[in-house]
Protein backbone atom coordinates (compact mmCIF):
# COMPACT_ATOMS: atom_id res chain seq x y z
CA UNK A 1 0.00 0.00 0.00
CA UNK A 2 1.22 3.48 -0.88
CA UNK A 3 1.38 5.13 2.55
CA UNK A 4 1.62 8.60 1.00
CA UNK A 5 -1.86 8.21 -0.51
CA UNK A 6 -3.35 6.38 2.46
CA UNK A 7 -5.52 7.58 5.31
CA UNK A 8 -6.90 5.75 8.32
CA UNK A 9 -10.64 6.40 8.21
CA UNK A 10 -13.45 5.22 10.49
CA UNK A 11 -17.08 5.30 9.38
CA UNK A 12 -19.55 5.08 12.27
CA UNK A 13 -23.17 4.39 11.30
CA UNK A 14 -26.38 3.24 12.92
CA UNK A 15 -27.51 0.57 10.44
CA UNK A 16 -26.22 -1.80 7.82
CA UNK A 17 -26.69 0.06 4.48
CA UNK A 18 -26.04 3.55 5.97
CA UNK A 19 -22.34 3.17 5.13
CA UNK A 20 -23.25 2.53 1.48
CA UNK A 21 -26.10 5.01 1.04
CA UNK A 22 -24.34 8.03 2.48
CA UNK A 23 -20.62 7.31 1.94
CA UNK A 24 -20.29 4.23 -0.27
CA UNK A 25 -19.09 6.16 -3.28
CA UNK A 26 -16.45 7.92 -1.22
CA UNK A 27 -15.23 4.59 0.15
CA UNK A 28 -15.12 3.00 -3.30
CA UNK A 29 -13.33 6.06 -4.74
CA UNK A 30 -10.44 5.77 -2.26
CA UNK A 31 -9.23 2.15 -2.31
CA UNK A 32 -5.82 3.07 -0.87
CA UNK A 33 -7.38 4.44 2.33
CA UNK A 34 -7.60 2.11 5.33
CA UNK A 35 -11.32 1.87 6.08
CA UNK A 36 -12.96 0.60 9.25
CA UNK A 37 -16.76 0.65 9.42
CA UNK A 38 -18.63 0.47 12.73
CA UNK A 39 -22.32 -0.43 12.49
CA UNK A 40 -24.11 0.01 15.82
CA UNK A 41 -27.32 -1.97 15.24
CA UNK A 42 -28.55 -5.29 13.84
CA UNK A 43 -25.58 -7.44 14.88
CA UNK A 44 -27.92 -10.33 15.67
CA UNK A 45 -30.11 -9.81 12.60
CA UNK A 46 -29.81 -13.05 10.62
CA UNK A 47 -30.69 -11.23 7.41
CA UNK A 48 -28.91 -7.89 7.58
CA UNK A 49 -25.73 -8.89 9.44
CA UNK A 50 -24.40 -11.31 6.77
CA UNK A 51 -25.20 -8.72 4.10
CA UNK A 52 -23.19 -6.10 5.97
CA UNK A 53 -20.20 -8.44 6.19
CA UNK A 54 -20.42 -9.14 2.45
CA UNK A 55 -20.62 -5.41 1.79
CA UNK A 56 -17.40 -4.88 3.73
CA UNK A 57 -15.64 -7.17 1.26
CA UNK A 58 -16.98 -5.23 -1.74
CA UNK A 59 -16.00 -1.92 -0.16
CA UNK A 60 -12.53 -3.21 0.72
CA UNK A 61 -13.06 -2.35 4.36
CA UNK A 62 -12.70 -3.93 7.75
CA UNK A 63 -15.57 -3.53 10.17
CA UNK A 64 -17.65 -4.68 13.10
CA UNK A 65 -21.28 -4.70 14.22
CA UNK A 66 -22.98 -3.88 17.50
CA UNK A 67 -26.47 -4.88 18.51
CA UNK A 68 -28.11 -1.80 20.02
CA UNK A 69 -31.90 -1.74 20.22
CA UNK A 70 -33.43 -0.90 16.85
CA UNK A 71 -37.04 -1.85 17.46
CA UNK A 72 -39.93 -0.13 15.69
CA UNK A 73 -40.69 2.05 18.73
CA UNK A 74 -37.28 3.75 18.35
CA UNK A 75 -37.09 4.58 22.03
CA UNK A 76 -34.19 6.95 22.76
CA UNK A 77 -31.01 5.20 23.78
CA UNK A 78 -29.11 6.06 26.93
CA UNK A 79 -26.35 8.47 25.85
CA UNK A 80 -23.71 6.88 28.06
CA UNK A 81 -24.55 3.40 26.81
CA UNK A 82 -24.37 4.52 23.19
CA UNK A 83 -20.99 6.18 23.67
CA UNK A 84 -19.70 3.13 25.55
CA UNK A 85 -20.69 0.83 22.70
CA UNK A 86 -18.97 3.04 20.13
CA UNK A 87 -15.77 2.98 22.17
CA UNK A 88 -16.01 -0.80 22.53
CA UNK A 89 -16.40 -1.36 18.80
CA UNK A 90 -14.02 1.27 17.47
CA UNK A 91 -10.32 0.35 17.41
CA UNK A 92 -8.38 2.32 20.00
CA UNK A 93 -6.24 4.33 17.61
CA UNK A 94 -5.85 7.72 16.00
CA UNK A 95 -7.73 8.27 12.74
CA UNK A 96 -6.97 10.78 10.05
CA UNK A 97 -10.70 11.09 9.48
CA UNK A 98 -13.94 9.94 11.09
CA UNK A 99 -17.21 9.99 9.10
CA UNK A 100 -20.62 9.65 10.72
CA UNK A 101 -24.22 10.84 10.81
CA UNK A 102 -25.12 14.47 11.36
CA UNK A 103 -27.13 15.24 14.52
CA UNK A 104 -29.87 16.48 12.19
CA UNK A 105 -29.96 13.15 10.39
CA UNK A 106 -30.22 12.63 6.64
CA UNK A 107 -34.00 12.67 6.38
CA UNK A 108 -37.09 13.41 8.49
CA UNK A 109 -36.46 11.67 10.77
CA UNK A 110 -34.56 8.74 12.20
CA UNK A 111 -33.64 8.99 15.86
CA UNK A 112 -30.83 6.41 15.66
CA UNK A 113 -29.04 8.46 13.02
CA UNK A 114 -29.37 11.62 15.09
CA UNK A 115 -28.24 9.92 18.30
CA UNK A 116 -25.19 8.42 16.58
CA UNK A 117 -24.10 11.78 15.19
CA UNK A 118 -24.41 13.44 18.60
CA UNK A 119 -22.52 10.64 20.35
CA UNK A 120 -19.61 10.77 17.89
CA UNK A 121 -19.27 14.54 18.28
CA UNK A 122 -19.38 14.22 22.08
CA UNK A 123 -16.70 11.53 22.06
CA UNK A 124 -14.48 13.65 19.82
CA UNK A 125 -15.10 16.78 21.92
CA UNK A 126 -14.12 15.00 25.13
CA UNK A 127 -11.01 13.42 23.58
CA UNK A 128 -12.27 9.85 23.93
CA UNK A 129 -11.81 9.28 20.20
CA UNK A 130 -8.94 10.80 18.27
CA UNK A 131 -9.12 12.17 14.73
CA UNK A 132 -7.66 15.01 12.69
CA UNK A 133 -11.07 15.84 11.29
CA UNK A 134 -14.71 14.78 11.32
CA UNK A 135 -17.12 14.65 8.41
CA UNK A 136 -20.85 14.29 9.00
CA UNK A 137 -23.29 13.32 6.26
CA UNK A 138 -24.92 16.35 4.59
CA UNK A 139 -28.32 15.41 3.15
CA UNK A 140 -31.88 16.72 3.46
CA UNK A 141 -35.36 15.73 2.31
CA UNK A 142 -37.25 19.01 2.43
CA UNK A 143 -39.20 17.81 5.47
CA UNK A 144 -40.28 14.62 3.67
CA UNK A 145 -41.12 16.39 0.40
CA UNK A 146 -38.63 14.29 -1.60
CA UNK A 147 -36.02 11.57 -1.24
CA UNK A 148 -32.85 12.65 0.61
CA UNK A 149 -30.61 14.83 -1.52
CA UNK A 150 -26.97 15.82 -1.03
CA UNK A 151 -26.54 19.40 0.17
CA UNK A 152 -24.46 20.86 -2.66
CA UNK A 153 -23.27 23.82 -0.56
CA UNK A 154 -21.62 21.54 2.03
CA UNK A 155 -17.81 21.88 2.27
CA UNK A 156 -17.26 18.42 0.78
CA UNK A 157 -19.51 17.49 -2.13
CA UNK A 158 -18.55 15.31 -5.06
CA UNK A 159 -20.47 13.76 -7.90
CA UNK A 160 -19.85 10.05 -8.29
CA UNK A 161 -18.72 8.57 -11.59
CA UNK A 162 -21.28 6.36 -13.28
CA UNK A 163 -19.10 3.31 -12.60
CA UNK A 164 -18.81 4.07 -8.88
CA UNK A 165 -22.53 4.86 -8.56
CA UNK A 166 -23.54 1.63 -10.30
CA UNK A 167 -21.33 -0.36 -7.92
CA UNK A 168 -22.87 1.45 -4.96
CA UNK A 169 -26.38 0.87 -6.34
CA UNK A 170 -25.64 -2.83 -6.82
CA UNK A 171 -24.69 -3.14 -3.15
CA UNK A 172 -28.07 -1.67 -2.18
CA UNK A 173 -30.14 -3.73 -4.61
CA UNK A 174 -28.16 -6.96 -4.99
CA UNK A 175 -26.34 -7.46 -1.69
CA UNK A 176 -28.80 -5.79 0.67
CA UNK A 177 -31.62 -6.90 -1.63
CA UNK A 178 -33.76 -3.76 -1.63
CA UNK A 179 -36.32 -3.62 -4.45
CA UNK A 180 -35.69 -1.03 -7.15
CA UNK A 181 -38.79 0.91 -6.10
CA UNK A 182 -37.78 0.90 -2.41
CA UNK A 183 -36.86 4.00 -0.42
CA UNK A 184 -33.24 2.84 -0.26
CA UNK A 185 -32.86 2.19 -3.98
CA UNK A 186 -34.71 5.35 -4.99
CA UNK A 187 -32.61 7.37 -2.54
CA UNK A 188 -29.13 6.03 -3.45
CA UNK A 189 -27.39 9.38 -4.04
CA UNK A 190 -25.37 10.05 -7.19
CA UNK A 191 -23.39 12.65 -5.26
CA UNK A 192 -22.13 12.56 -1.68
CA UNK A 193 -21.89 15.53 0.64
CA UNK A 194 -20.36 16.05 4.06
CA UNK A 195 -20.06 18.80 6.65
CA UNK A 196 -16.35 19.07 7.48
CA UNK A 197 -14.89 19.89 10.90
CA UNK A 198 -11.24 20.23 11.84
CA UNK A 199 -11.92 21.00 15.49
CA UNK A 200 -14.52 19.73 17.92
CA UNK A 201 -15.58 23.24 18.99
CA UNK A 202 -17.16 23.87 15.58
CA UNK A 203 -18.72 20.40 15.51
CA UNK A 204 -20.37 20.75 18.92
CA UNK A 205 -22.40 23.71 17.66
CA UNK A 206 -24.62 21.12 15.97
CA UNK A 207 -25.59 19.64 19.32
Amino acid sequence: MNKKNSKAVAVIVAHPDDETLWAGGTILSHPTWQWFIVCLCRGSDNDRAPKFLKTLQVLGSEGIMGDLDDGPEQKPLDENELEHVILQLLPSMHFDLIISHNPNGEYTRHIRHEETGKAVINLWRTGKISANELWTFAYEDGDKKYYPRPIETAPVCHKLTEQIWLKKYSIITEIYGFEKNSFEAETTPRAESFWQFTNSYDAQKWL
